[in-house]
């Protein structure tokens, strides 16, 4: 009987969906999504860079993300930030049921790409 039936005095009954109760997801298990969605969409990270992070506020059924980002420079900031963006409201979509109407990606730290033009800091 996993399709909502109870039995009621002896005769199967099927209980409507409204009245099958709710499933909640709290901000927390969001915020664990969104950062784990931020991590696939970047990939590998500079060697002293911090995992992205973030913080939701859901109603709703809705989910607003902030994710915290450090990333590797030269590159293409907004490309990776629109790929975050994007990973982030579908895994948000798939894994906890909610839309995300709104996706802050913060970048907090620009990391100077290994380069071997690169001399101390600085492009010659």
């Amino acid at each position: 009987m996993g399709t909502g039936a109870v039995e009621l005095g002896g005769v199967p009954r099927t209980v409507p969906p409204a009245e099958r109760g709710e499933t909640t997801v709290a901000d927390r298990v969001v915020a664990k999504i969104a950062s784990q969605a931020a991590r696939e969409a970047l990939g590998a990270l500079p060697p002293d860079a911090e995992p992205p992070h973030a913080s939701v506020v859901v109603r709703h059924g809705s989910a607003r993300v902030r994710v915290h980002v450090e990333l590797d420079y030269p590159g293409d900031i907004g490309g990776r930030c629109a790929r975050v963006r994007k990973r982030i409201v579908d895994r948000v979509r798939d894994l906890a049921g909610m839309s995300v109407p709104e996706v802050v990606v913060q970048v907090e730290r620009l990391h100077l790409a290994a380069h071997p033009d690169t001399v101390g800091g600085r492009t010659p």
